[in-house]
């Protein structure tokens, strides 16, 4: 468990980086266009580089779970050769072969001779760059926002032949956002729950610039965070001053332990969300991946929120 947290908080700094580095969004950049089929294609992407794709891609490797789900939602899972050890859905990543977690097997990934390799700035720049330098393909894909969670999708589908499929995701995604924000709309604004997202025991959370702050307000709550940036980490009594209505966590400590674990801590049996005993776990892969099922984990948040407006009981 400790591993595990000590990865989280690896990954936060390094989306924190990623957000003031590579917040430009992915687009097409050239006379293709990303029409269905259309070859050579040229794509700016969110790395800033334009990265030419010379012919429909047939050996893809995918660097970290939110391309790798990305690249299953497209249809390509018989074109994937390589995925990171930390891609857990869908259940067929599991046999495809490994390529490293958060620290990538550059060798690995080059014996795979993939003709491309689709990364996110957590990667890191050195595997990227050592990557490119040793000839290979690489697409890097980010999402910051909904939208650029979406942008993402789109610029898979035209790096790999899949535009109508990718636009297929992205529309499923639409409509999955409007049924939430169309069924809290109609709540008032001073009725509207204050919100602790809590990312793991150590009170990291989700400031304003993360796509997780984004859900939030979509699902219709106020995040307490919301006037820090980024990623931080807050202390436990700043969490009972903000006092919110709705605790919210991302992790689990196995055994559905989470929430007496929040409501025992010192100070916090007169925060609302304890009193009223709305502590939430929602599935983090949903959450903190900006990938298509995002809009799954927008609705995991709004039922968490208002139960009584989506027939669930409190």
């Amino acid at each position: 468990m400790k591993k595990w947290y000590g990865w989280l908080l690896t990954l936060l700094l390094v989306m924190t980086m990623g957000l003031a580095g590579c917040s430009q969004a992915p687009q097409p950049h050239a006379n293709h266009g990303g029409k269905q089929g259309a070859y050579p294609v040229t794509l700016k992407d969110a790395s800033g580089q334009s990265v030419t794709i010379k012919r429909e891609p047939q050996r893809i490797v995918s660097l970290i779970p939110s391309t790798t789900e990305i690249a299953f939602a497209l249809g390509l899972d018989k074109k994937i050769v390589g995925v990171s050890s930390l891609d857990n859905y869908p259940a067929e990543a599991a046999k495809k072969e490994k390529v490293g977690d958060m620290k990538i097997n550059v060798e690995k990934v080059v014996s795979l001779k993939p003709d491309l390799v689709l990364a996110n700035p957590m990667n890191g720049q050195d595997t990227i760059g050592q990557l490119r330098k040793l000839g290979l393909t690489v697409l890097v894909v980010d999402g910051q926002s909904l939208k650029g969670v979406e942008d993402s999708i789109l610029l898979v589908g035209k790096a790999t032949g899949a535009v109508d499929k990718a636009r297929q995701v992205v529309a499923k995604m639409e409509q999955e956002k409007n049924e939430v924000t169309k069924k809290v709309a109609s709540i008032p604004a001073d009725k509207r729950v204050k919100v602790w997202i809590e990312l793991d025991p150590t009170l990291f959370t989700a400031g304003s610039g993360t796509f997780m702050d984004e859900l939030i307000r979509l699902a219709g709550g106020n995040n307490v965070a919301a006037s820090q940036k980024g990623w931080p980490q807050v202390s436990a009594e700043q969490v009972v001053k903000w006092n919110p209505d709705v605790i919210i966590a991302t992790y689990d400590t196995g055994g559905n332990k989470v929430a007496s674990q929040i409501a025992s801590r010192s100070g916090w049996a007169g925060i609302n969300a304890v009193k009223q005993k709305r502590i939430v776990t929602v599935n983090p892969d949903l959450v903190n991946r900006p990938g298509p099922r995002v809009t799954q984990g927008l609705k995991q948040i709004a039922q968490a929120l208002y139960p009584q407006v989506f027939g669930a009981k409190q």
